[in-house]
């Protein structure tokens, strides 16, 4: 997935629901990418963030495959793919973003207590 640009079936991805403090950086590379406080419910089977954890962590690339405008989200370090992000859609987060990521492109590094 992480080099092919595939997307992992929805509600399979290990982290979909997860509410553990921590952060999440790339599965290839171990770039920190996103954090826990930027993460949210937003019910549609991936994990969803609203904003990366640095703004130089992602790379934004148009995505016009599957005959639609999307915009795809890659790993700045690696340039592995990670997801896609949408805007607009009403979510009640500070950015009306939603990165929506694969599972299997994140690793989740708990905070300690």
């Amino acid at each position: 997935m992480l080099r092919e640009a595939g997307t992992e079936r929805a509600f399979t991805g290990e982290y979909t629901d997860t509410e553990t403090e921590g952060v999440y950086s790339c599965r290839a590379c171990g770039a920190e990418l996103f954090r826990s406080g930027e993460k949210f419910h937003s019910h549609c089977g991936w994990p969803s963030f609203f904003d990366p954890a640095n703004s130089d962590a992602v790379i934004l690339r148009p995505d016009d495959s599957l005959g639609m405008r999307r915009v795809e989200v890659l790993c700045a370090t690696c340039h592995s793919h990670l997801g896609h992000v949408f805007e607009g859609e009403g979510y009640p987060t500070p950015t009306d973003k939603r990165y929506c990521i694969n599972s299997i492109s994140l690793r989740l590094t708990p905070t300690e207590r």
